[in-house]
């Protein structure tokens, strides 16, 4: 393991799922913790154990990110305490059913999180690092940004969502010193699941990730400077593959004239 990390982490959606395994794998590694979940009295029990176990320092901020106040203390922590140098931004949830079964205030909720929230707050993180020169931005995303007819399709279009970002932010910020990572987990063994009504166990054992298991590889290419990491991927070269056909369509997609496939054959 390369010890890349200095100062404090703070971690979205932390006291349960990837976030509480970030926390401890983090304060393993001697970093100081932000927690952030809605739920004060859980982030102070995993506070508790995180000091005894590691003897780091843990702050625990109960905000419930899809109410705007609430982001807005989040953003300002990002921008006021230069102790913090890596924001795992994790909160996220996923949808209880089908796209077109879902009412429209559970669209607005999961956008709020998923999106509004996530952008938000890494971009706050971009900002507050690039000034100092420093930092490391880690955006859980989801191989479902590249499978959207897999799943719910506002569930996978925020996590492209997060991708593209992840992306922008990285080449934008990258010259400043500031790392930007876009992890893409598959189906990982956490509480989403139950959470939006679904069975992690109907999907095939060999399908499904261990949680810690997916963080540690996280951690792995993030010390390796990787900006998007994608655990379950086993050849990294069809993503390779996937980005250079991306690149490659570049030139063509913005051209003062129409492609001839869209041209009128006026003989016919």
């Amino acid at each position: 393991m390369t010890d890349t990390f200095h100062g404090t982490a703070l971690i979205t959606g932390a006291s349960t799922g990837l976030g509480a395994v970030y926390a401890e794998r983090l304060a393993r590694r001697g970093h100081d913790l932000i927690l952030v979940a809605r739920n004060g009295a859980q982030l102070e029990e995993r506070a508790a154990k995180l000091r005894a176990d590691h003897g780091v320092a843990v702050a625990v901020i109960a905000a419930d990110l899809t109410r705007s106040d609430d982001v807005t203390r989040i953003e300002q922590r990002l921008i006021d305490d230069g102790a913090i140098t890596l924001f795992v931004n994790n909160a996220g949830m996923s949808l209880n059913g089908g796209t077109l079964e879902n009412s429209v205030a559970d669209v607005q909720t999961i956008i709020a999180l998923n999106i509004t929230a996530a952008a938000r707050l890494a971009i706050a993180a971009g900002k507050a690092f690039g000034a100092r020169g420093k930092g490391k931005i880690v955006n859980i995303a989801s191989v479902l940004a590249l499978a959207p007819e897999m799943f719910e399709g506002v569930y996978s279009g925020s996590k492209a969502f997060l991708l593209n970002l992840s992306i922008a932010l990285a080449s934008s910020l990258r010259e400043q010193g500031v790392q930007v990572q876009a992890v893409l987990p598959g189906a990982t063994r956490t509480e989403i699941w139950e959470r939006s009504g679904k069975d992690v166990d109907a999907f095939p054992a060999e399908m499904v990730m261990e949680a810690g298991d997916l963080v540690d590889a996280a951690l792995i290419g993030l010390d390796r400077g990787e900006e998007v990491t994608i655990p379950p991927l086993a050849d990294a070269g069809q993503w390779d593959t996937y980005q250079a056909a991306r690149l490659a369509m570049g030139p063509g997609l913005s051209r003062r004239e129409v492609a001839d496939r869209y041209r009128v054959n006026e003989a016919v």
